[in-house]
């Protein structure tokens, strides 16, 4: 108990925070970097470097109430067949800006629900990508997949394409708590799902659970634990739900009365975590479980983990090339989303225009605290001298900043002058910690809770 209450003193319990999957964070983005930014940064790109290509579809048959993401819902093809057609354009408009040889060393489709695609759909797509960026010899092709918005056949046909990672969200297995958030997935139609993902021969599943939803126990979060763990899977995310129903207006239907609070929601958390790790999976990060065998646990062994929007990663790409509404790009000069809604990105893509709305251009100190923030979250240190030897003798500028967050942070936090070091028992507070080092905190933004 002291313990929780020695993070419960230091904010855990009451701060919210960036997740870091980018820094600066997008809260920051200003309409000053936009589609001319992305413009010469497309052209600055070069070609012996592979980039990653993020695709965004922000189509659902329905709109869980739990999720913040940036989706529109649809009951019919035709608003989807409409999209793929600025997503054709704006890939035409990229291969106009793109020197020759840009190869692509990821892929990843995301949404929304890329599984609304129907296989012709999804071949159409996939070979539209393939002609402005030929996937290198190892490319990875991974989707996010609905259970309840898939089938044999679209399986087989992303399997044809490449897609050799899938990514299930599954949340929670209760039936109340599927009720309580709008995302109604039985064990049965889910298992289904994996085993003809494993049939199509998909190298690698990943499953996504989320902790502190509504009605949420611990007897209800151990028998979800349970039932994934049957699908034997190669990695798994365990997100803390955000609960911002300021910025997404379809969280106010989830009753905020039915939330577990503080100290129940990080015993769900830990409880989870500690299954999958009797069960064989490393810990990942603040968030993941990985496979030992897996290449992102072997990256986490290593000090070669990444972070990015999607998580934690193994992609080494430099830049990441975001296509469809509302989708980020990371260039190396810096960051440009797209148009946020569909209709305004559709409408830039007619004009024969890049769909960059805002974004940001990095200057060198944000590119140091960028990668500064990555070890914290990623590795639980940092060390001075390897930063020093990526980023150059400014990375020693961070001394002090290092003393005086391991001061507020002790005992969870030590720093020697050269490395500081995250114990175990205080990498819940890892966001807070890294959030230290963070010189971009916009007035009036509200972050999700750090716990």
């Amino acid at each position: 108990m002291e313990h929780i209450e020695q993070l419960k003193a230091l904010g855990l319990f009451d701060a919210r925070v960036p997740r870091y999957t980018s820094y600066p964070t997008a809260a920051v983005f200003t309409p000053r970097v936009d589609g001319a930014f992305q413009d010469r940064a497309l052209g600055a790109l070069d070609p012996r470097d592979p980039v990653s290509v993020y695709v965004h579809i922000p189509f659902c048959e329905r709109l869980c109430w739990f999720c913040a993401c940036h989706t529109q819902g649809t009951q019919t093809l035709g608003p989807v067949e409409s999209y793929l057609e600025s997503i054709e354009a704006e890939l035409a408009l990229l291969k106009e800006r793109l020197p020759e040889g840009v190869r692509m060393g990821r892929l990843h489709w995301g949404g929304g629900t890329p599984t609304i695609l129907p296989p012709p759909l999804i071949h159409r797509l996939a070979a539209a990508i393939r002609a402005v960026f030929p996937p290198t010899e190892t490319c990875e092709f991974s989707v996010e997949i609905d259970p309840t918005m898939v089938d044999r056949a679209k399986i087989t046909a992303l399997a044809a394409e490449g897609m050799n990672r899938a990514s299930i969200g599954i949340q929670d297995f209760n039936d109340e708590v599927q009720q309580a958030i709008g995302r109604l997935q039985p064990f049965d139609v889910t298992r289904a799902c994996v085993e003809d993902l494993r049939a199509a021969g998909v190298a690698s599943l990943n499953t996504d659970l989320v902790y502190g939803l509504p009605h949420q126990t611990e007897a209800r979060i151990a028998d979800t634990v349970e039932k994934v763990l049957t699908f034997a899977p190669d990695r798994v995310a365990l997100f803390g739900y955000a609960h911002v129903p300021w910025a997404s207006k379809r969280q106010k239907l989830i009753d905020e009365a039915a939330l577990p609070g503080d100290l129940a929601r990080y015993r769900l958390a830990e409880l989870a975590a500690g299954m999958f790790g009797a069960a064989g999976l490393d810990r990942i990060g603040i968030d993941h479980f990985a496979r030992p065998g897996d290449d992102l646990a072997q990256a986490a062994a290593s000090g070669t983990l990444r972070r990015n929007f999607q998580g934690y990663t193994v992609d080494s790409c430099a830049t990441l090339i975001g296509i469809g509404a509302s989708s980020i790009s990371r260039y190396p000069e810096g960051y440009v989303q797209n148009a946020t809604a569909t209709a305004a990105y559709k409408q830039r893509i007619a004009a024969g225009t890049l769909a960059g709305a805002r974004g940001y251009a990095l200057a060198e100190e944000d590119k140091l605290r960028a990668r500064a923030i990555e070890c914290l979250m990623c590795d639980f240190g940092l060390d001075l001298a390897v930063l020093e030897a990526e980023m150059g003798p400014q990375a020693r500028s961070l001394a002090p900043e290092l003393a005086k967050m391991a001061e507020a942070f002790a005992p969870f936090v030590t720093f020697d002058g050269t490395q500081v070091r995250i114990a175990p028992k205080g990498q819940a507070l890892t966001r807070l910690i890294a959030a230290t080092l963070d010189q971009h905190v916009p007035d009036g933004v509200r972050y999700s809770r750090a716990s």
